[in-house]
């Protein structure tokens, strides 16, 4: 289950590509929009900043903005910052290196598949998908 932190996450990244012009959009305004906790949104964007996704500025005229073209970021790439690994099995999970029953373990192909859909359906959506999917 993808939790609150990765929905919020996803939809201030698209919040501020939506939004952000040529300048720097306040964590206030997103905030506001999104009906979203200052607080909370700002545990968020910390991580959104320390993984590289977005830039800040403090001050008058502050705020966040995207550091590549919305284009550029995969939804799979951005739930994986959030959450970290999406794989349905702990023995699927990188750096795992498999269990000691993947020889003669009958669910594994079945897990090994679910794995592949969810990587493979997720990879296909951008920023730029989702802020065009607008209602």
């Amino acid at each position: 289950m993808i939790s609150t932190k990765g929905r919020y996450a996803l939809r201030f990244l698209v919040d501020v590509a939506e939004h952000q012009g040529d300048g720097f959009v306040p964590l206030k305004d997103v905030a506001a929009r999104q009906e979203i906790s200052e607080k909370y949104l700002e545990i968020v964007v910390k991580e959104l900043v320390k993984g590289g996704l977005l830039t800040t500025m403090r001050g008058k005229g502050g705020g966040y903005r995207l550091n590549r073209a919305p284009e550029e970021y995969s939804v799979k790439s951005i739930i994986e910052l959030m959450e970290g690994p999406l794989a349905p099995v702990a023995c699927l999970e990188p750096g795992q290196g498999g269990c000691s029953r993947s020889q003669d373990c009958r669910t594994l192909p079945l897990w090994q598949g679910m794995d592949r859909v969810i990587s493979e359906y997720l990879a296909r959506f951008t920023l730029l998908d989702l802020c065009n999917n607008r209602p």
